[in-house]
């Protein structure tokens, strides 16, 4: 029964779950009537989805409007769309909208659509005051209640018969704005009115005009009044009264000015009527401003004044404009057509004028100290004029030039530009110089006490001298200097090294060396240098010629290395000569020196070479010899020994032995230590054959084979011979 029931709830939980299945396929928005409404009229924004079920089933939606991102509208129903209702639209809903819809977990949302309220609400615009002084300012608010900023707000001022003027301002948080308006001269009613701006969708949208709001202007005094006593139209040197007057409706801050061409003549304070006097004069002719002002408040007046002239400005006329020192000079002062008036010569200055003398005219003898410029000045009824200046020049004249090269000595180098002056001690400038290459003019130059010259165009053989000429407006006319010669330096060209030998140098010997040069002014200075870890200055020397030698006693072995030598003039530029290298090598005898050493070496070696081959030879060749000698010693002896002794045979061959042993002692000698080594071998070997039974003949017989062992294998040879040959011998 369970399992039954089981069965059935899980048929029935799939039934139910196959019956609630559903999908959004879209949502969409739109604007009734459309996306453009007028400004109040009714907007409806409606949502609506599209859903698709498995079964009709009730499904519950959560339907959210979004204007801009923010919510505006939401609710919940069984149906598939739902209305957001605006029964009087403003420009505030205009915006982005979007809706969303939301059912059982699952969500869609519609596209975004732009809805435009067309139309902005009337501003309204309120003054502070509705009353104002000329001076003060209009305070002005206009505001857009229903409207949402960022927002324009633009105001204007209204005068009859003229332009409006516009303040415009930016309101980018509020939906109100506030400006002044400064209440000007001749403002009596003024109107003001504002309206408003937008921006949508990249175009600009205003609002109608606001209402007009009134402000009357009352002015704080009356417009000033300006005359001239005793008339506007006067003569110089007449006194003029200017009086300037106001109606002022409260006294306080209050300001009259009178001015002329921006300068303030005068000026009261809290008072109505401004007074100024002066004596006439033609500078006096012009445009007067009287001036009131009062905060901001202002009003002017102009009148124009014509001052006619009493009298022309005097003239100052000189005998001389330029002339010499200790002339005279006569200097009048006149009025072109009136001669009743106060004359006075002056001379300028720039600490004021130096009065001279009160009369027409003036003579004096003048200095070059009264040099200067002169007026002269007329008085006419308390009226002074003054003539234009005149320039009078007074001259001493010029002393005898010096010309000079500016580098001080009288010589350029070839290649150079050459720079002279000119100067002339005394003289009134201006003096003009004129300079001359020879007898043609080169240049004239005018200055006060020197001039320059440059001539860039300096030949070597070019032997025209300088001279120059000074002169100013002096009647003694111009004086020369002397002529100046200018010594033309040519620069060192070329330097060359040699040396005598050229190359490898004996030690010892001697070596000369000569440095010259291709070209180049005399003196000459010389130096020779020798490189080798350094270079070492080894002479030198200031010669008027193009070259010099120097000689070197003995070269050593230190002398080695590279030499060169340098040259220069006075146009000092050192030029240097390509180098050459000496060695120094040993002399011819020291050669044969060594040479001959050498040989006695080898020849030495040589000896000493063949004297130990020949010793090997002779200890190959001894054995036998030996083996010989032992019986030719055997035989002797016995045959001495069986003879009968005498005096004579014995002393003979006593003789012969002591002979023997003398000429071989004697080569022995001559051979040296090394042989004498050898007669330890001959000894020992000797002494196996001597018989101790016949010391006296066998003593003699031992030196002799001794002696003969000690000698070469001739030597041997001939004494056996001997031996062989001597009577008592078998």
């Amino acid at each position: 029964m369970y399992l039954a029931l089981l069965v059935i709830f899980l048929q029935c939980s799939g039934l139910y779950t196959q019956e609630g299945v559903f999908t959004f396929n879209t949502v969409e928005i739109e604007v009734q009537p459309s996306v453009k409404v007028k400004n109040g009229a009714p907007m409806s924004i409606v949502c609506r989805a599209d859903i698709s079920k498995s079964t009709d089933f009730q499904l519950k939606h959560n339907f959210t409007i979004f204007k801009d991102g923010k919510l505006v509208f939401m609710t919940v129903t069984d149906k598939e769309d739902a209305k957001y209702e605006i029964s009087v639209a403003r420009s505030s809903d205009t915006g982005e909208y979007e809706c969303t819809v939301e059912a059982r977990g699952k969500t869609k949302s519609s596209n975004s659509l732009h809805v435009w309220v067309k139309g902005m609400t009337k501003p309204i615009l309120t003054a502070e005051k509705e009353e104002v002084l000329e001076g003060e300012v209009v305070k002005l608010r206009c505001e857009l209640p229903e409207e949402v900023p960022p927002l324009h707000f633009f105001f204007r001022k209204i005068k009859t018969n003229s332009t409006p003027k516009e303040k415009r301002v930016f309101e980018p948080h509020r939906n109100f704005s506030e400006v002044e308006f400064s209440v000007e001269e001749a403002d009596n009613i003024l109107q003001f009115d504002c309206f408003g701006r937008r921006l949508v969708q990249l175009e600009f949208e205003d609002s109608e005009h606001s209402n007009t709001t009134l402000v009357t202007v009352r002015e704080p005094f009356i417009k000033p009044t300006l005359n001239a006593k005793p008339s506007s139209n006067i003569t110089e040197g007449d006194r003029i009264q200017f009086e300037c007057s106001t109606v002022v409706a409260r006294m306080r801050d209050i300001e009259i000015l009178l001015q002329k061409n921006k300068t303030i003549l005068k000026s009261v304070h809290d008072e109505k009527v401004l007074k100024y006097s002066t004596v006439a004069t033609l500078e006096d002719s012009g445009e007067y401003l009287c001036k009131v002002e009062q905060g901001r408040a202002s009003k002017t007046t102009k009148l124009n004044v014509v001052v006619s002239e009493l009298f022309p400005k005097p003239i100052l006329a000189a005998s001389m404009s330029n002339l010499d020192e200790n002339k005279e000079l006569t200097l009048s002062c006149s009025i072109s057509g009136f001669r009743k008036a106060n004359f006075s010569i002056f001379r300028k200055n720039s600490n004021g004028n130096i009065w001279l003398k009160n009369s027409r005219n003036l003579t004096m003898r003048v200095s070059v100290n009264d040099t200067g410029s002169y007026i002269c000045k007329a008085e006419v009824k308390g009226i002074v004029k003054e003539s234009k200046p005149v320039r009078i020049n007074v001259y001493a004249p010029v002393s005898k030039p010096t010309l000079s090269v500016v580098s001080g000595l009288p010589e350029v180098v070839l290649g150079k530009p050459l720079w002279l002056i000119c100067r002339s001690v005394m003289g009134t400038p201006p003096i003009i110089f004129t300079f001359y290459k020879g007898n043609e003019v080169k240049k004239r130059v005018t200055n006060d006490t020197y001039a320059m010259f440059l001539d860039e165009n300096i030949r070597q053989n070019d032997k025209r001298g300088y001279k120059c000429d000074a002169r100013n407006n002096h009647s003694s006319g111009m004086k020369t200097s002397n002529i100046l010669n200018i010594t033309v330096i040519v620069p060192i060209r070329d330097a060359s090294l040699g040396s005598i030998p050229y190359g490898e140098v004996e030690d010892g010997s001697e070596t000369a060396f000569l440095c010259s040069v291709k070209e180049g002014s005399w003196p000459i200075h010389f130096r020779l240098f020798r490189k080798a870890d350094r270079e070492v200055l080894l002479f030198e020397q200031i010669e008027n010629a193009d070259r010099v030698m120097w000689h070197k006693k003995a070269m050593k072995q230190q002398d080695t290395g590279t030499y060169f030598c340098v040259a220069s003039n006075r146009a000092n530029v050192d030029v240097k000569s390509h180098p050459i290298t000496i060695s120094v090598i040993l002399a011819t005898w020291k050669k044969g020196v060594i040479a001959a050493f050498a040989l006695i070496l080898i020849v030495g070696a040589v000896t000493l070479a063949l004297w130990w081959f020949l010793r090997k030879k002779k200890k190959a060749k001894g054995p036998s010899m030996e083996m010989s000698g032992s019986a030719l010693a055997t035989n002797l002896t016995s045959e001495k020994l069986t003879r009968q002794p005498n005096d004579g045979d014995y002393y003979s061959g006593s003789g012969y032995i002591e002979d023997n042993e003398n000429h071989v002692k004697s080569a022995d000698e001559s051979k040296g230590p090394d042989l004498e080594s050898e007669e330890v071998e001959y000894t020992e070997v000797e002494l196996s054959t001597l018989d101790p039974h016949r010391a006296p003949v066998q003593k003699g017989t031992e030196t002799v084979y001794s002696e003969i062992r000690k000698a070469n294998n001739d030597s041997v040879e001939n004494r056996h011979s001997r031996i062989q040959g001597h009577p008592d011998a078998t």
